[in-house]
């Protein structure tokens, strides 16, 4: 009965189309109605669901892209790889993942990587003889690598929910972002040779690379500055995400001057409405579980899980093709809030390390979403 209605009311609601955060939102609401779970829970989980220093990066770290992308650093790192790997076959496609995996590393953002590298390379392929489609697929896919690569928005979540260090999500997840971004670029040019995608006319001089290096030294260096101190210790991710805002107002109005402080106004509008929808997809997905957990949703679907299999590996892979599936209907916050509560206590029967663990889950949803 509890399963039925929670379930019910959810994918009713997903069904008619009325968007994710309200679908928890409002399934946890008739659940606690029904079983008289106490509606004045409803504003404690709401305080609760956001009072956790580690989600103030969170809004911290969009801040922080929104800054960059204003300030028309997209176009200068793209401008950057044209310069080295324009000319060969693919090279725009190959530029696009490239830009990708890179602002994805400054902003943590899937949407918001999407969005700078579509603005300034989408017309360009299509310009240069890329099919529409194609071109968008390759942006929107090479975006999704954006939530494996730190610092990622979905790592942040993860580790809120698990308990688990979001600094070691970052240092684990490096190196299977970057395992999947050179599959990404493989498969660009792989495609793009089979269709006849050319390079562009000109290719870079080894001065023309250098200026353009010049040019980009201050946004590669962000990356690097808030990624470097975390890893030795010398701030939290959450004080990384303000110095990464401290730093990309430096940059944009001392170096690049390419923002004024008028428009901070505008982009701290921009910034709060990203991280608005994505806190109150937290809020929800929130109060969402507890009200599933409260009911025993959750403890008799995670034995459930349990006893369908008794090898570690064999419910991995079957969960994997659950996220994948999931990962083409939904968002990576809304699955890990709807998730992993349930496999908490499924991965500690199996002493299934949640830090390794933490990788596999967010990589599944990355390639779900592409």
């Amino acid at each position: 009965m509890e399963i039925l209605l929670i379930s019910v009311v959810f994918l009713l609601l997903m069904a008619l189309g009325v968007p994710i955060g309200t679908c928890l939102g409002i399934a946890a609401v008739v659940t606690i109605l029904q079983f008289d779970l106490g509606i004045g829970m409803l504003g404690v989980n709401f305080s609760t669901g956001i009072a956790s220093f580690p989600l103030l990066a969170i809004p911290f770290f969009v801040l922080a892209g929104v800054i960059l992308e204003k300030a028309g650093l997209a176009a200068t790192i793209a401008h950057f790889f044209e310069l080295l790997v324009g000319k060969m076959v693919g090279g725009l496609a190959m530029v696009s993942v490239f830009t990708c995996m890179f602002w994805g590393a400054l902003s943590g953002s899937g949407p918001a990587t999407t969005a700078a590298v579509g603005l300034i390379l989408l017309a360009p392929m299509v310009k240069h003889g890329y099919d529409k489609s194609f071109a968008g697929a390759t942006i929107a896919n090479s975006s999704d690598l954006s939530i494996i690569l730190p610092p990622s928005i979905a790592f942040i979540i993860y580790g809120n929910i698990t308990s688990v260090s979001v600094s070691a999500l970052f240092v684990a997840g490096i190196i299977p972002g970057l395992i999947t971004g050179a599959g990404t670029v493989l498969v660009a040019y792989l495609i793009s040779r089979r269709r006849g995608y050319k390079g562009l006319e000109k290719r870079g001089t080894p001065k023309e690379i250098l200026i353009a290096l010049k040019q980009s030294i201050w946004a590669i260096l962000t990356p690097i500055i808030i990624l470097g101190g975390i890893y030795a210790g010398i701030f939290t991710p959450t004080e990384a995400a303000v110095v990464a805002v401290f730093y990309s107002l430096f940059v944009a109005i001392f170096v690049y001057h390419s923002i004024s402080w008028r428009d901070l106004i505008r982009i701290l509008v921009d910034a709060s409405v990203t991280s608005s929808v994505i806190m109150f997809l937290v809020v929800f997905a929130g109060i969402f579980t507890w009200a599933a957990s409260v009911i025993g949703v959750i403890d008799l679907t995670a034995n459930a899980i349990i006893k369908i299999s008794p090898n570690a590996v064999v419910m991995i892979i079957l969960v994997n093709f659950l996220l994948l599936g999931l990962g083409m209907i939904l968002d990576a916050i809304s699955i890990s809030y709807l998730i992993m509560p349930i496999l908490m206590p499924v991965l500690a029967a199996f002493g299934v390390d949640p830090l390794w663990y933490g990788v596999i889950f967010i990589s599944a949803l990355a390639i779900g979403q592409a």
